[in-house]
Protein backbone atom coordinates (compact mmCIF):
# COMPACT_ATOMS: atom_id res chain seq x y z
CA UNK A 1 0.00 0.00 0.00
CA UNK A 2 2.84 2.49 0.76
CA UNK A 3 3.97 1.60 -2.34
CA UNK A 4 1.56 1.97 -4.34
CA UNK A 5 1.01 5.72 -2.15
CA UNK A 6 4.36 6.66 -3.42
CA UNK A 7 3.94 5.88 -7.07
CA UNK A 8 0.58 7.90 -6.86
CA UNK A 9 2.03 10.76 -5.19
CA UNK A 10 4.51 11.18 -7.95
CA UNK A 11 2.62 10.34 -10.84
CA UNK A 12 -0.10 12.85 -9.82
CA UNK A 13 1.97 15.48 -11.16
CA UNK A 14 2.41 14.28 -15.00
CA UNK A 15 2.93 17.87 -16.21
CA UNK A 16 6.15 18.04 -14.14
CA UNK A 17 9.11 15.84 -16.21
CA UNK A 18 10.54 13.31 -14.06
CA UNK A 19 14.01 14.68 -13.13
CA UNK A 20 17.32 13.92 -15.11
CA UNK A 21 19.96 14.65 -12.43
CA UNK A 22 21.13 11.46 -10.22
CA UNK A 23 19.84 13.67 -7.32
CA UNK A 24 16.32 13.79 -8.59
CA UNK A 25 16.33 10.02 -8.94
CA UNK A 26 17.29 9.22 -5.69
CA UNK A 27 14.55 11.35 -4.50
CA UNK A 28 12.59 8.90 -5.89
CA UNK A 29 14.17 6.08 -4.71
CA UNK A 30 14.18 7.06 -1.18
CA UNK A 31 10.44 6.73 -1.08
CA UNK A 32 10.45 2.70 -2.36
CA UNK A 33 10.52 -0.12 0.30
CA UNK A 34 13.91 -1.60 -1.44
CA UNK A 35 17.74 -2.04 -0.24
CA UNK A 36 18.74 0.37 -2.61
CA UNK A 37 19.10 2.59 -0.22
CA UNK A 38 21.66 0.04 1.55
CA UNK A 39 24.32 0.58 -1.57
CA UNK A 40 24.58 4.38 -0.96
CA UNK A 41 27.35 5.74 1.75
CA UNK A 42 24.42 8.29 2.37
CA UNK A 43 20.73 7.44 3.94
CA UNK A 44 17.98 8.09 1.68
CA UNK A 45 14.73 8.92 3.34
CA UNK A 46 11.55 11.32 3.79
CA UNK A 47 12.94 14.85 2.98
CA UNK A 48 12.18 18.11 5.14
CA UNK A 49 8.16 19.18 4.47
CA UNK A 50 8.29 22.80 2.75
CA UNK A 51 6.13 25.06 4.58
CA UNK A 52 2.77 26.75 2.80
CA UNK A 53 2.92 23.34 -0.05
CA UNK A 54 3.09 20.61 2.50
CA UNK A 55 1.21 20.02 5.80
CA UNK A 56 3.61 19.47 8.61
CA UNK A 57 4.54 15.74 9.53
CA UNK A 58 4.84 14.35 12.88
CA UNK A 59 6.90 11.40 13.43
CA UNK A 60 5.97 9.12 16.02
CA UNK A 61 8.87 6.25 17.43
CA UNK A 62 6.86 3.64 19.37
CA UNK A 63 3.48 1.61 18.95
CA UNK A 64 3.15 1.56 22.30
CA UNK A 65 0.14 2.77 24.53
CA UNK A 66 1.44 6.15 24.71
CA UNK A 67 2.72 6.28 20.76
CA UNK A 68 -1.00 5.05 19.60
CA UNK A 69 -3.35 7.14 22.04
CA UNK A 70 -1.27 9.89 20.54
CA UNK A 71 -1.84 8.80 16.83
CA UNK A 72 -5.57 8.18 17.60
CA UNK A 73 -6.27 11.80 19.23
CA UNK A 74 -3.91 13.29 16.39
CA UNK A 75 -5.34 15.82 13.54
CA UNK A 76 -4.61 14.43 10.34
CA UNK A 77 -6.02 17.56 8.20
CA UNK A 78 -3.16 19.39 9.92
CA UNK A 79 -0.29 16.78 10.50
CA UNK A 80 0.75 13.94 8.27
CA UNK A 81 2.13 11.14 10.41
CA UNK A 82 4.67 8.71 10.02
CA UNK A 83 5.17 6.12 12.53
CA UNK A 84 8.32 4.10 12.66
CA UNK A 85 8.22 0.77 15.01
CA UNK A 86 9.77 -2.61 15.00
CA UNK A 87 5.72 -4.05 15.37
CA UNK A 88 2.80 -3.02 13.31
CA UNK A 89 0.08 -3.48 16.33
CA UNK A 90 -0.53 -2.01 19.91
CA UNK A 91 -0.74 -4.77 22.25
CA UNK A 92 -3.37 -4.30 25.33
CA UNK A 93 -1.35 -5.28 27.61
CA UNK A 94 -3.63 -5.99 31.02
CA UNK A 95 -5.07 -9.20 28.77
CA UNK A 96 -1.55 -10.15 27.95
CA UNK A 97 -1.25 -13.09 30.76
CA UNK A 98 -4.43 -14.64 29.79
CA UNK A 99 -3.74 -15.14 26.55
CA UNK A 100 -0.60 -17.52 27.55
CA UNK A 101 -3.08 -20.44 28.26
CA UNK A 102 -5.97 -19.93 26.10
CA UNK A 103 -8.37 -18.08 27.98
CA UNK A 104 -7.65 -15.23 25.13
CA UNK A 105 -6.27 -15.73 21.53
CA UNK A 106 -3.48 -13.63 20.54
CA UNK A 107 -5.18 -11.64 17.98
CA UNK A 108 -8.13 -10.26 20.66
CA UNK A 109 -4.94 -8.06 22.67
CA UNK A 110 -3.24 -7.11 19.04
CA UNK A 111 -4.80 -4.21 17.60
CA UNK A 112 -3.24 -3.18 14.28
CA UNK A 113 -1.92 0.39 13.84
CA UNK A 114 -3.65 0.98 10.60
CA UNK A 115 -7.20 0.39 12.28
CA UNK A 116 -6.26 3.03 15.26
CA UNK A 117 -4.86 5.43 12.64
CA UNK A 118 -6.13 5.10 9.38
CA UNK A 119 -4.28 7.53 7.78
CA UNK A 120 -1.18 5.99 8.05
CA UNK A 121 -2.32 3.21 4.87
CA UNK A 122 -4.16 5.67 3.57
CA UNK A 123 -3.32 9.52 3.31
CA UNK A 124 -0.72 10.81 1.03
CA UNK A 125 2.32 11.38 3.04
CA UNK A 126 1.61 9.70 6.05
CA UNK A 127 3.36 6.04 6.22
CA UNK A 128 4.16 3.27 8.39
CA UNK A 129 7.93 1.81 8.84
CA UNK A 130 8.53 -1.12 10.17
CA UNK A 131 11.91 -0.35 11.52
CA UNK A 132 14.13 0.47 14.28
CA UNK A 133 14.99 4.19 14.98
CA UNK A 134 18.91 4.45 15.61
CA UNK A 135 19.75 8.12 16.26
CA UNK A 136 18.22 11.35 16.29
CA UNK A 137 20.07 14.39 14.96
CA UNK A 138 17.93 17.21 16.67
CA UNK A 139 20.07 20.01 14.69
CA UNK A 140 18.26 18.95 11.49
CA UNK A 141 15.33 17.19 13.03
CA UNK A 142 16.62 14.01 11.20
CA UNK A 143 15.88 10.38 12.75
CA UNK A 144 17.82 8.17 11.21
CA UNK A 145 15.97 4.42 11.15
CA UNK A 146 17.27 0.68 10.30
CA UNK A 147 14.42 -1.76 8.83
CA UNK A 148 13.27 -4.58 10.87
CA UNK A 149 13.67 -8.61 8.80
CA UNK A 150 12.52 -11.85 10.05
CA UNK A 151 14.69 -14.24 10.56
CA UNK A 152 18.38 -15.30 10.52
CA UNK A 153 18.32 -17.69 7.33
CA UNK A 154 19.86 -17.20 4.37
CA UNK A 155 16.60 -16.04 2.90
CA UNK A 156 16.33 -13.21 5.29
CA UNK A 157 16.57 -9.66 3.94
CA UNK A 158 19.30 -7.66 4.75
CA UNK A 159 18.15 -4.66 6.90
CA UNK A 160 19.10 -1.14 5.28
CA UNK A 161 19.39 2.10 6.41
CA UNK A 162 16.91 5.35 5.87
CA UNK A 163 16.43 8.70 7.20
CA UNK A 164 13.28 10.70 7.87
CA UNK A 165 13.13 14.63 8.11
CA UNK A 166 10.40 15.61 11.15
CA UNK A 167 8.71 18.59 12.09
CA UNK A 168 7.76 17.49 15.52
CA UNK A 169 9.01 14.15 17.58
CA UNK A 170 7.70 12.16 19.51
CA UNK A 171 9.60 9.74 21.37
CA UNK A 172 7.65 6.83 22.79
CA UNK A 173 10.09 4.39 22.68
CA UNK A 174 8.60 2.61 25.69
CA UNK A 175 10.68 0.37 28.13
CA UNK A 176 12.26 -2.82 28.72
CA UNK A 177 12.25 -5.68 31.11
CA UNK A 178 15.00 -5.32 34.04
CA UNK A 179 17.17 -7.92 34.46
CA UNK A 180 19.26 -5.92 37.01
CA UNK A 181 22.50 -7.45 35.59
CA UNK A 182 21.50 -11.21 36.77
CA UNK A 183 23.53 -13.33 34.75
CA UNK A 184 21.58 -15.90 32.60
CA UNK A 185 18.14 -14.33 32.62
CA UNK A 186 17.84 -13.03 29.01
CA UNK A 187 19.58 -16.49 27.55
CA UNK A 188 16.91 -18.91 29.79
CA UNK A 189 13.76 -16.69 31.49
CA UNK A 190 11.24 -15.26 29.33
CA UNK A 191 9.51 -11.73 29.68
CA UNK A 192 5.87 -11.19 29.42
CA UNK A 193 5.79 -8.09 27.08
CA UNK A 194 4.77 -8.66 23.67
CA UNK A 195 2.85 -11.09 21.90
CA UNK A 196 5.55 -12.98 20.81
CA UNK A 197 6.49 -14.04 24.46
CA UNK A 198 2.77 -14.99 25.24
CA UNK A 199 3.33 -17.21 22.23
CA UNK A 200 6.83 -18.84 23.81
CA UNK A 201 5.51 -19.25 27.42
CA UNK A 202 2.15 -21.39 25.78
CA UNK A 203 4.67 -23.41 23.25
CA UNK A 204 7.05 -24.10 26.19
CA UNK A 205 4.18 -24.90 28.57
CA UNK A 206 2.45 -27.04 26.59
CA UNK A 207 5.59 -28.93 25.26
CA UNK A 208 6.62 -29.30 28.77
CA UNK A 209 3.12 -31.08 29.48
CA UNK A 210 3.58 -33.62 26.41
CA UNK A 211 6.75 -34.38 27.20
CA UNK A 212 6.67 -35.41 30.88
CA UNK A 213 3.97 -37.90 29.51
CA UNK A 214 6.09 -39.93 27.30
CA UNK A 215 7.77 -43.35 28.71
CA UNK A 216 11.30 -43.11 29.84
CA UNK A 217 11.32 -39.78 31.67
CA UNK A 218 12.32 -40.08 35.26
CA UNK A 219 10.62 -38.55 37.74
CA UNK A 220 13.05 -36.40 39.01
CA UNK A 221 13.24 -34.89 35.57
CA UNK A 222 9.03 -34.62 35.20
CA UNK A 223 8.70 -32.58 37.98
CA UNK A 224 11.50 -30.50 36.81
CA UNK A 225 9.43 -29.77 33.57
CA UNK A 226 6.41 -29.20 35.27
CA UNK A 227 7.49 -26.64 37.45
CA UNK A 228 6.56 -23.13 36.79
CA UNK A 229 8.58 -20.47 37.96
CA UNK A 230 7.26 -16.74 37.86
CA UNK A 231 10.05 -14.22 39.34
CA UNK A 232 8.25 -10.93 40.58
CA UNK A 233 5.20 -10.08 42.48
CA UNK A 234 3.94 -7.14 40.49
CA UNK A 235 0.55 -7.13 38.50
CA UNK A 236 1.91 -9.16 35.91
CA UNK A 237 3.17 -11.56 38.07
CA UNK A 238 0.42 -12.06 39.79
CA UNK A 239 -2.13 -12.38 37.40
CA UNK A 240 -0.10 -14.63 35.22
CA UNK A 241 0.25 -17.26 38.33
CA UNK A 242 -3.78 -16.71 38.59
CA UNK A 243 -3.88 -17.75 34.81
CA UNK A 244 -1.98 -20.49 35.59
CA UNK A 245 -3.08 -22.19 38.66
CA UNK A 246 -6.63 -21.45 36.47
CA UNK A 247 -5.75 -23.41 33.94
CA UNK A 248 -4.13 -26.23 36.13
CA UNK A 249 -7.14 -26.78 37.93
CA UNK A 250 -9.70 -26.74 35.53
CA UNK A 251 -7.55 -28.15 32.67
CA UNK A 252 -4.47 -30.25 33.17
CA UNK A 253 -6.31 -31.96 35.55
CA UNK A 254 -9.28 -32.82 33.26
CA UNK A 255 -6.87 -33.34 30.07
CA UNK A 256 -3.28 -34.17 31.57
CA UNK A 257 -4.42 -36.90 34.51
CA UNK A 258 -1.55 -38.66 34.03
CA UNK A 259 0.96 -35.99 35.04
CA UNK A 260 -1.66 -33.79 37.37
CA UNK A 261 -0.05 -34.51 40.08
CA UNK A 262 3.27 -33.24 39.18
CA UNK A 263 2.77 -29.83 37.91
CA UNK A 264 3.34 -26.80 40.52
CA UNK A 265 3.53 -23.20 40.28
CA UNK A 266 6.33 -20.64 42.56
CA UNK A 267 5.90 -17.30 42.96
CA UNK A 268 9.42 -15.46 43.39
CA UNK A 269 9.07 -12.34 45.28
CA UNK A 270 11.97 -10.01 46.93
CA UNK A 271 9.27 -8.00 48.85
CA UNK A 272 5.90 -7.99 49.38
CA UNK A 273 3.75 -9.16 46.55
CA UNK A 274 1.32 -6.65 45.04
CA UNK A 275 3.28 -3.71 47.09
CA UNK A 276 1.49 -0.92 45.77
CA UNK A 277 -2.11 -2.27 46.79
CA UNK A 278 -3.26 -1.49 50.35
CA UNK A 279 -2.46 -4.23 52.41
CA UNK A 280 -5.48 -5.82 53.09
CA UNK A 281 -5.60 -6.62 49.34
CA UNK A 282 -2.82 -7.79 49.54
CA UNK A 283 -3.60 -10.52 52.40
CA UNK A 284 -6.48 -11.32 50.34
CA UNK A 285 -4.41 -11.75 47.23
CA UNK A 286 -1.45 -14.39 49.31
CA UNK A 287 -4.30 -16.34 50.33
CA UNK A 288 -6.19 -17.09 47.41
CA UNK A 289 -2.99 -17.78 45.82
CA UNK A 290 -1.84 -20.14 47.90
CA UNK A 291 -5.38 -21.59 47.93
CA UNK A 292 -5.31 -22.26 44.23
CA UNK A 293 -1.69 -23.75 44.92
CA UNK A 294 0.80 -21.63 44.26
CA UNK A 295 4.04 -21.67 46.01
CA UNK A 296 4.95 -18.32 47.64
CA UNK A 297 9.12 -17.70 48.04
CA UNK A 298 10.33 -14.37 49.37
CA UNK A 299 14.01 -14.48 47.72
CA UNK A 300 16.47 -12.61 45.39
CA UNK A 301 17.49 -14.33 42.24
CA UNK A 302 21.32 -14.61 42.04
CA UNK A 303 21.48 -16.65 39.06
CA UNK A 304 19.92 -18.56 36.21
CA UNK A 305 21.37 -21.29 34.76
CA UNK A 306 19.14 -23.37 32.05
CA UNK A 307 17.58 -25.70 34.23
CA UNK A 308 18.00 -24.36 37.67
CA UNK A 309 18.03 -20.70 39.08
CA UNK A 310 19.75 -19.92 42.68
CA UNK A 311 18.22 -18.05 45.43
CA UNK A 312 20.20 -15.56 47.61
CA UNK A 313 20.76 -18.04 50.27
CA UNK A 314 22.16 -20.52 48.15
CA UNK A 315 18.56 -22.61 47.86
CA UNK A 316 18.69 -24.32 43.95
CA UNK A 317 15.30 -23.96 42.05
CA UNK A 318 14.70 -26.21 39.28
CA UNK A 319 12.43 -25.24 36.45
CA UNK A 320 11.09 -26.42 33.35
CA UNK A 321 9.49 -22.60 32.43
CA UNK A 322 10.70 -19.10 33.45
CA UNK A 323 8.58 -16.10 33.59
CA UNK A 324 10.58 -13.14 34.79
CA UNK A 325 8.36 -9.96 35.49
CA UNK A 326 10.40 -7.46 37.35
CA UNK A 327 9.29 -4.14 36.20
CA UNK A 328 10.65 -1.79 32.78
CA UNK A 329 13.76 0.39 32.89
CA UNK A 330 15.16 2.30 29.99
CA UNK A 331 16.00 0.62 26.64
CA UNK A 332 19.36 1.03 25.65
CA UNK A 333 18.03 3.42 22.68
CA UNK A 334 16.86 5.61 25.30
CA UNK A 335 20.13 5.37 27.05
CA UNK A 336 22.17 5.87 23.35
CA UNK A 337 20.26 9.64 23.08
CA UNK A 338 21.93 12.46 24.06
CA UNK A 339 19.34 14.39 26.03
CA UNK A 340 18.96 15.14 29.53
CA UNK A 341 17.71 12.21 31.85
CA UNK A 342 15.52 12.56 34.83
CA UNK A 343 15.85 10.13 37.93
CA UNK A 344 16.11 6.42 36.93
CA UNK A 345 18.03 7.22 33.17
CA UNK A 346 14.79 7.93 31.46
CA UNK A 347 14.44 10.79 28.82
CA UNK A 348 13.71 14.39 30.71
CA UNK A 349 10.75 15.86 29.82
CA UNK A 350 9.21 19.10 30.74
CA UNK A 351 5.87 20.12 32.22
CA UNK A 352 4.41 20.15 28.97
CA UNK A 353 6.77 17.12 28.08
CA UNK A 354 8.70 18.42 25.89
CA UNK A 355 12.42 17.85 25.24
CA UNK A 356 13.87 20.95 26.83
CA UNK A 357 17.49 20.35 25.38
CA UNK A 358 15.77 19.71 21.70
CA UNK A 359 13.21 22.11 19.28
CA UNK A 360 10.53 20.60 18.25
CA UNK A 361 11.25 16.88 20.57
CA UNK A 362 8.36 15.54 22.90
CA UNK A 363 8.24 11.99 24.57
CA UNK A 364 5.24 9.91 26.29
CA UNK A 365 5.31 7.09 27.76
CA UNK A 366 7.25 4.83 30.08
CA UNK A 367 10.68 6.45 27.74
CA UNK A 368 10.16 9.27 29.87
CA UNK A 369 10.29 11.15 33.35
CA UNK A 370 9.85 14.70 34.74
CA UNK A 371 13.42 16.08 35.01
CA UNK A 372 14.13 17.11 38.82
CA UNK A 373 14.29 21.00 38.02
CA UNK A 374 10.26 20.46 37.48
CA UNK A 375 9.82 19.22 41.15
CA UNK A 376 7.32 16.79 40.17
CA UNK A 377 7.06 13.25 41.12
CA UNK A 378 8.18 10.60 39.10
CA UNK A 379 5.50 8.33 37.53
CA UNK A 380 5.02 4.81 37.69
CA UNK A 381 5.34 2.62 34.19
CA UNK A 382 1.46 2.33 33.85
CA UNK A 383 -0.11 2.01 30.47
CA UNK A 384 -3.04 4.33 32.20
CA UNK A 385 -0.02 7.06 32.48
CA UNK A 386 1.00 6.25 28.96
CA UNK A 387 -2.64 6.59 27.18
CA UNK A 388 -3.31 9.93 29.35
CA UNK A 389 0.19 11.69 28.57
CA UNK A 390 -0.58 10.43 24.55
CA UNK A 391 -3.81 11.91 25.06
CA UNK A 392 -2.64 15.00 26.08
CA UNK A 393 0.52 15.21 23.42
CA UNK A 394 -2.34 14.76 20.48
CA UNK A 395 -4.26 17.78 21.98
CA UNK A 396 -0.74 19.71 22.60
CA UNK A 397 0.30 18.89 19.07
CA UNK A 398 -2.91 19.81 17.72
CA UNK A 399 -2.99 23.19 19.12
CA UNK A 400 0.38 24.36 18.26
CA UNK A 401 -0.49 23.81 14.55
CA UNK A 402 -3.54 25.49 14.64
CA UNK A 403 -1.49 28.42 15.86
CA UNK A 404 0.32 28.46 13.19
CA UNK A 405 3.54 26.67 14.67
CA UNK A 406 3.03 23.13 13.08
CA UNK A 407 6.16 23.30 11.08
CA UNK A 408 9.83 22.90 12.71
CA UNK A 409 11.52 26.09 14.72
CA UNK A 410 8.26 27.61 14.34
CA UNK A 411 6.41 26.71 17.40
CA UNK A 412 8.59 29.48 19.39
CA UNK A 413 6.04 31.89 21.67
CA UNK A 414 3.23 30.02 21.50
CA UNK A 415 1.12 29.52 24.29
CA UNK A 416 0.72 26.05 25.13
CA UNK A 417 -1.53 25.72 27.80
CA UNK A 418 -2.38 23.84 31.13
CA UNK A 419 0.81 21.61 31.75
CA UNK A 420 -0.05 17.75 32.06
CA UNK A 421 -1.39 16.28 35.23
CA UNK A 422 -1.96 12.87 36.17
CA UNK A 423 -4.57 11.43 38.30
CA UNK A 424 -4.26 8.33 39.46
CA UNK A 425 -7.34 6.20 38.61
CA UNK A 426 -6.56 3.21 40.49
CA UNK A 427 -5.51 -0.62 39.88
CA UNK A 428 -6.89 -3.64 39.43
CA UNK A 429 -5.26 -7.25 39.23
CA UNK A 430 -6.83 -10.77 39.10
CA UNK A 431 -5.49 -13.72 40.96
CA UNK A 432 -7.59 -16.70 39.66
CA UNK A 433 -10.54 -18.44 41.03
CA UNK A 434 -12.93 -15.69 39.30
CA UNK A 435 -11.63 -13.15 41.87
CA UNK A 436 -9.91 -9.82 41.28
CA UNK A 437 -8.85 -6.63 43.44
CA UNK A 438 -9.72 -3.31 42.96
CA UNK A 439 -7.78 -0.95 44.54
CA UNK A 440 -9.34 3.15 43.82
CA UNK A 441 -6.89 4.95 46.12
CA UNK A 442 -4.97 7.46 44.15
CA UNK A 443 -1.76 6.76 45.84
CA UNK A 444 -0.59 4.15 48.29
CA UNK A 445 -1.10 7.01 51.43
CA UNK A 446 -4.12 8.06 50.15
CA UNK A 447 -8.05 6.61 51.70
CA UNK A 448 -10.09 4.98 49.46
CA UNK A 449 -12.38 2.33 48.46
CA UNK A 450 -10.53 -1.19 48.14
CA UNK A 451 -12.63 -4.49 46.74
CA UNK A 452 -11.96 -8.15 46.81
CA UNK A 453 -13.36 -11.24 45.58
CA UNK A 454 -15.74 -12.29 42.68
CA UNK A 455 -17.52 -8.50 42.67
CA UNK A 456 -14.22 -7.27 42.24
CA UNK A 457 -13.31 -9.87 39.04
CA UNK A 458 -16.34 -8.88 37.64
CA UNK A 459 -15.35 -5.34 38.26
CA UNK A 460 -12.40 -5.88 36.41
CA UNK A 461 -13.34 -7.89 33.52
CA UNK A 462 -15.85 -4.83 32.75
CA UNK A 463 -13.29 -2.01 32.82
CA UNK A 464 -10.92 -3.90 30.82
CA UNK A 465 -13.73 -5.06 28.05
CA UNK A 466 -14.20 -1.05 27.38
CA UNK A 467 -10.83 -0.16 27.28
CA UNK A 468 -9.87 -2.62 24.26
CA UNK A 469 -9.36 -0.01 21.68
CA UNK A 470 -11.59 -1.32 18.52
CA UNK A 471 -15.31 -3.01 18.79
CA UNK A 472 -13.86 -6.09 16.71
CA UNK A 473 -11.53 -6.90 20.03
CA UNK A 474 -14.18 -6.40 22.40
CA UNK A 475 -15.90 -8.84 20.50
CA UNK A 476 -13.21 -11.07 19.97
CA UNK A 477 -12.54 -10.98 23.87
CA UNK A 478 -16.09 -11.30 24.54
CA UNK A 479 -16.14 -14.65 22.80
CA UNK A 480 -13.04 -16.16 23.67
CA UNK A 481 -14.23 -15.76 27.57
CA UNK A 482 -17.72 -17.27 26.58
CA UNK A 483 -15.98 -20.09 24.63
CA UNK A 484 -13.21 -20.73 27.37
CA UNK A 485 -16.36 -20.83 29.82
CA UNK A 486 -18.35 -23.41 27.96
CA UNK A 487 -15.48 -25.68 26.59
CA UNK A 488 -12.44 -25.02 28.63
CA UNK A 489 -9.06 -23.55 27.48
CA UNK A 490 -7.95 -24.19 23.85
CA UNK A 491 -4.38 -26.75 24.58
CA UNK A 492 -3.69 -26.77 20.81
CA UNK A 493 -0.02 -26.23 20.31
CA UNK A 494 0.65 -24.33 16.84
Amino acid sequence: MSLLKVFSRFTSSAAKPLPHSPRGYQSILSHLPFSTAATTSTPLGLAPTKPGKEKPRVVVLGTGWAGCRLMKGIDTSLYDVVCISPRNHMVFTPLLASTCVGTLEFRSVAEPVARIQPAISSAPGSYFYLARCKSIDSDSHTVFCETVTDGNGEDTLEPWSFKVAYDKLVIAAGAEALTFGIRGVKEHAIFLREVHHAQEIRRKLLLNLMLSDVPGISEEEKRRLLHCVVVGGGPTGVEFSGELSDFIIKDVRERYTHVKDYIRVTLIEANEILSSFDVRLRQYATKQLTKSGVRLVRGIVKDVQPQTLILDDGTEVPYGLLVWSTGVGPSPFVGSLQFPKSPGGRIGVDEHLRVPSAQDVFSVGDCCGFLESTGKPALPALAQVAERQGKFMAGLLNQIARAGGGHANSSGGIELGAPFHYRHLGSMATVGRYKALVDLRQSKEAKGLSLAGFVSWFVWRSAYLTRVISWRNRFYVAINWLTTLVFGRDISRI
